[in-house]
């Protein structure tokens, strides 16, 4: 790391830190306010961020970037539309922040409860996808939290665009510019630093692909929320109701194949295979679905489905690509899921209310559903509003984060001058 960088880090990070302080004193006003500013900056500024990815367009092109990485960094009018709608979406969700639960009287006659406040600074690490800036700096703003946005090189310009738009709404709503502070350095030291700054930083963010999160991970000296793979499950169980079933498993693969939510590995109970398998195999196959199978599995889908190595049970295919298993008993799918997925979403579909219990209770997974496809986890779908991203952890937040995930708790106590015997 030359001098430079961590010199350039460690003055957003004072910055950060001392930006945070005003913002956890911030009203909601305020926030929604500097929200709001901003959404009409950026739609008057359409033609300036338009210009400003055109150049990243093409240095990416120039670059060999790959036409899906492409489609990622471009910042087409519909999208730019999503990012103006995002801010305002986020104005109006609720403001977590100052609400105080659980109160209560203790024996000595004061009263203790929990006050939700905000984390204080968070740094992400992202790629690609400008839009993330919105996403992440409204999310943050919000939650009364400072942050500092490492964006991919691929998208600088862009990021730098959108990133004097925000700052604008800060301006109009009387905030700190360092309450949202975008990284004008390409250079990789730059994300060893912020990863690398407790003293300043509270937690790290990274999205996107499994590389980047695992160095972050590896190398962070600060918390880090993330979630690493998403092979995601739904099991069939004996008791489920066909068509509900094939209804589930359909969508949880082809909705969209890309997202983190998306089934990879389907199980169905040995009792129902030869029911469920044979109609959905012929669904998957219209829709281009390549088709993974146990020996069972294989026999009953029929020609053209692939042996299943042991690799195919623990892969993230992102693509369109299933793997199929037979399974003797609710035991067994649950063993499975706990042994091969990544704790990210995981369905059963069944009538049986005792093997619902079972299987909320003893998979492991940051969302279990019943009767639903996986392609719900989703802050959005969630109630949230918004997400940051999700979590796999099992310490503070877990599934989808928004706003409360960026949040912690703190006990307040009132007395009238009580003191302890």
């Amino acid at each position: 790391m030359t001098e430079s960088v961590l010199d350039y880090m460690t003055r957003l990070g004072r910055a950060a830190r001392e930006a945070s302080r005003v913002l956890a004193r911030t009203s909601t006003a305020q926030k929604n306010r500097a929200l709001e500013a901003a959404a009409a900056t950026l739609d008057d500024a359409r033609e300036a961020l338009a210009a400003a990815n055109a150049q990243d367009l093409a240095a990416g092109r120039a670059g060999g970037l790959d036409e899906a990485m492409l489609d990622r960094l471009a910042l087409t009018p519909a999208r730019i539309d999503e990012m103006i709608e995002g801010l305002r979406q986020v104005a109006r969700l609720p403001d977590p922040v100052g609400e105080i639960r659980d109160m209560r009287y203790m024996p000595s006659g004061i009263q203790v409860g929990k006050m939700r406040v905000p984390l204080g600074v968070i740094g992400i690490v992202y790629e690609s996808r400008p839009n993330v800036t919105i996403d992440a700096a409204s999310l943050c703003l919000k939650s009364g939290n400072a942050t500092i946005l490492r964006g991919g090189s691929e998208a600088i310009h862009s990021n730098q665009a959108i990133a004097r738009c925000i700052r604008l709404g800060l301006a109009e709503a009387g905030l700190p510019a360092a309450a949202v502070q975008v990284v004008e350095t390409t250079d990789r030291a730059a994300v060893g630093a912020l990863i690398g700054m407790p003293e300043f930083v509270d937690v790290i963010v990274p999205r996107g692909g499994k590389g980047l999160i695992e160095r972050i991970s590896r190398e962070a000296k600060v918390p880090v929320i993330k979630h690493l793979d998403g092979i995601c499950h739904v099991y069939i169980d004996s008791a489920a109701d066909l068509d509900k079933a094939i209804r589930v498993a359909d969508n949880a693969k082809t909705q969209r194949f890309a997202p983190c939510n998306t089934m990879e590995t389907l199980l169905v109970h040995a009792a129902i295979a030869a029911r469920a398998l044979p109609p959905l195999g012929e669904i998957y196959r219209a829709k281009g679905v390549e088709l993974r199978g146990c020996p069972r599995s294989r026999e009953l889908l029929g020609p053209g489905t692939l042996e299943a190595s042991e690799e195919d049970w623990s892969s993230e295919y992102n693509a369109p690509i299933l793997s199929v298993r037979v399974v003797d008993s609710l035991d067994e799918a649950i063993a499975h899921i706990n042994r091969y997925g990544s704790h990210h979403t995981d369905a059963i579909v069944t009538e049986s209310f005792t093997d619902v219990r079972r299987f909320l209770a003893e998979v492991d997974s940051s969302s279990v559903m019943v009767n639903a496809s996986t392609r719900f986890a989703d802050g959005f779908e969630y109630g949230l509003g918004a997400e940051i991203g999700i979590s796999t952890d099992k310490l503070h937040a877990r599934g989808p984060v928004g706003l409360e995930g960026l949040t912690s708790e703190k006990y307040v106590v009132f007395g009238d001058g009580h003191v302890r015997g």
